[in-house]
């Protein structure tokens, strides 16, 4: 598991790679007493943390502004952000009236 200060930037997120990536120190702490299973998954709003490897195979809810989105992680989810799997739009088709109309003429 991680220290304090090894691969966790517990201050900010960052762009800066120097600075190391952002996991909340609370999620580090609820996956590392067991928390995540499908029963009970850790709910968080930290959209902005980073996916470290002791993430995989947990189970999380992620907040997207409105309601808690379920995301499994997989192995190929690592480096990327909680919040890149809750979407936070909600997209409803591109606009299917126009095509027929322009079909027509």
């Amino acid at each position: 598991m991680f220290k304090e200060g090894d691969w966790v930037n517990t201050i900010n997120m960052s762009r800066s790679s120097k600075k190391g990536p952002y996991v909340d120190p609370n999620l580090i702490k609820k996956v590392s007493a067991g928390m995540g299973t499908k029963e009970s998954p850790i709910k968080t709003w930290s959209r902005n943390c980073q996916i470290p490897p002791d993430f995989v195979g947990k189970y999380f809810q992620v907040h997207n502004g409105r309601i808690f989105i379920d995301v499994f992680v997989s192995e190929d989810m690592v480096g990327h952000r909680l919040g890149e799997f809750s979407p936070t739009r909600t997209f409803r088709g591109h606009g299917e009236i126009v095509k027929r109309t322009l079909e027509k003429t």
